[in-house]
């Protein structure tokens, strides 16, 4: 292509793209009009764009959007698929209100993706093109005939409930609401789904015909197990912005919007009662370490009275993007092209949804003693704040902390709710410090194949960043005889970068010195000395067949080993 054609295909797509501002401003179509287009002519799959410029940049930005998703130029077809593609707010508008207009002129999947994405716009699909009907679809009334892929602010038919974070009046502050029920989807002032990670699994059952879409869950008498709050942080803005602290309330707290206007608005936080009984900790009773009182700690077997809070992600995003010191734009940006395009209206409804519910885990409160005394300056808090370690939380692996170290938490939380203070444990669903199991697995076996040095821990993982605005009063090291061996070489290299201890800090000579098991002492077999054990089982009745069982005994724990049928007056002699 010469300089000659390369400035009139650019010609054409600024015109393109002025007509497409063009009518971002003049929205003239009316949803009577629309209507009327609807009978003239319709067609079984339909895609309409839809957009109004914002209170903002996002109209402005349009020229450099369709730049930089055509990495700088554009071919032809995608030039011809912009003008193809109709952009009119009121037929999203009918759409959102639950009208089915049918307009023609789809153009091909290739053109329409990237005209759709070029524009911006509300892109809206119809379900016919699935092949499914709504007789097949269980609750599929609930759905909008349309597939709604993204809206704008002032669009007609968008009306978001107030939202006013860290309002103190919880009237005024508002509820949040993120569901695209039909009832909930013009309402809705937040992005994301309930249930973060396991919001995936909720749309596979209703996929599946599993769960009714219309199914609304019922809250009889599934209050917070204590009152918690309110404090005066939660009428800061800035001070929380990453959980909704009014998430455990809200049922009741908006019950007359839930009823009088048909809002899907569920909790984010839970909170309720429960014992916990570690093996390690009637270890603790039996060493001294933990003392039962018959309320903290209640009897000889460790068994601890807990206060749990679980807790899903709420995100204020203008607040998480001034905590990381980035522009909020910037943040959503990131939001969206690392989720894979997931979440459009991060970009197109910047102006005027400020919350994110994100598909990740939460995180779970483990409160010992009043939780009131949690937030008490008065009295002294423990706290363990610890990222889920599958691997050593659960099954006990050695070759990390994890699980002592949570251990070692839980006791000091007690032992400070004792002695009349708080202890608490914060658990993060976020598999070492969000690396993920994959990951995490990766850097063990690159470790085991080199020489596993504490001097090299933090070579193939990011170095551990610290909590900020947390005032830490006193820190408690883990007593070295919970490190397991073969996590020296993790312990060793966190302290040298900073872990607290009240003992030695290696030097990098003494770090390179350090070395964890390599795998031919994992897969070492160890030699015992078994005791063969043999049960019988016999009767009178000579005739009778009875089955015999030969168990191994290992450490206490009977195995079954092997067993044959044979009769009861089989000689047995040669068995034993």
């Amino acid at each position: 292509m010469d300089d000659t054609e390369s400035l009139a295909l650019l010609k054409e797509i600024q015109a393109s793209l002025r007509s497409l501002q063009q009518e971002h401003r003049l929205l003239a179509a009316s949803v009577d009009t629309l209507r009327g287009q609807a009978s003239s002519g319709s067609s079984s799959s339909t895609t309409t764009t839809t957009g109004k410029d914002e209170a903002g940049s996002a109209a402005a930005q349009l020229p450099a959007m369709m730049m930089m998703i055509n990495g700088g130029g554009a071919s032809s077809s995608s030039s011809s698929a912009v003008g193809n593609v109709a952009s009119d707010s009121g037929t999203a508008a009918a759409l959102i209100d639950g009208e089915t207009p049918a307009v023609g002129g789809l153009p091909s999947s290739s053109s329409f993706a990237a005209a759709a994405a070029a524009a911006g716009h509300a892109v809206v699909v119809d379900h016919a093109s699935s092949g499914s009907t709504p007789d097949a679809r269980r609750g599929g009334n609930s759905l909008t005939s349309r597939i709604i892929l993204t809206t704008y602010p002032g669009q007609s038919g968008i009306d978001p409930l107030p939202m006013k974070w860290g309002a103190a009046d919880p009237t005024e502050r508002g509820p949040v609401a993120v569901s695209r029920h039909t009832s909930t989807v013009r309402r809705r002032n937040a992005l994301g789904a309930h249930g973060g990670s396991y919001s995936i699994y909720h749309a596979l059952a209703i996929a599946s015909q599993n769960l009714d879409v219309d199914h609304k869950p019922d809250f009889t008498n599934t209050q917070p197990a204590v009152n918690i709050g309110p404090f005066p942080q939660w009428s800061d803005a800035k001070k929380i912005v990453s959980l909704d602290p009014l998430g455990h309330l809200a049922p009741w707290l908006f019950k007359d919007i839930i009823d009088k206007e048909n809002i899907d608005v569920r909790p984010t936080i839970a909170i309720t009662k429960a014992h916990m009984k570690l093996p390690e900790l009637e270890e603790s009773v039996k060493q001294g370490r933990l003392v039962p009182d018959g309320k903290i700690c209640l009897n000889e077997q460790g068994e601890l009275a807990v206060t749990k809070f679980a807790v899903e992600p709420v995100w204020y995003l203008p607040g998480v993007a001034e905590r990381f010191g980035i522009d909020e734009g910037a943040l959503r940006r990131s939001l969206f092209e690392n989720t894979g395009g997931s979440f459009p209206e991060l970009i197109t409804r910047a102006a005027d949804i400020k919350l994110f519910l994100p598909p990740i885990g939460g995180l779970t409160v483990y409160c010992f003693g009043d939780p009131s005394k949690m937030s008490d300056p008065n009295v002294k808090l423990a706290l363990r704040v610890h990222d889920e370690c599958n691997g050593s939380d659960v099954f006990g692996s050695d070759i990390c902390t994890c699980r002592p170290y949570l251990i070692f938490g839980v006791e000091e939380a007690v032992k400070e709710a004792q002695k009349g203070g708080s202890g608490v444990v914060i658990y993060f669903r976020k598999e070492g410090r969000a690396l993920g199991e994959v990951t995490k697995y990766l850097v063990y076996n690159a470790r085991k194949r080199g020489l596993d040095r504490a001097s090299e821990y933090f070579q193939r993982t990011e170095n551990i960043a610290g909590v900020k605005g947390i005032p830490i009063h006193e820190r408690v090291p883990i007593p070295d005889e919970m490190i397991p061996a073969d996590s020296r070489v993790e312990i060793d290299a966190k302290i040298h970068a900073g872990y607290f201890t009240t003992g030695k800090i290696m030097n990098e000579a003494e770090l390179s010195e350090v070395h964890g098991r390599a795998w031919e002492d994992v897969d070492v077999r160890v030699p015992i000395q078994p005791r063969l054990d043999l049960t019988l089982f016999f009767s009178i009745n000579p005739r009778a067949v009875y089955n015999v069982s030969y168990k191994l005994l290992i450490s206490k724990t009977f195995v079954r080993l092997a067993s044959r049928t044979m009769h009861a007056s089989d000689t047995l002699a040669a068995e034993t």
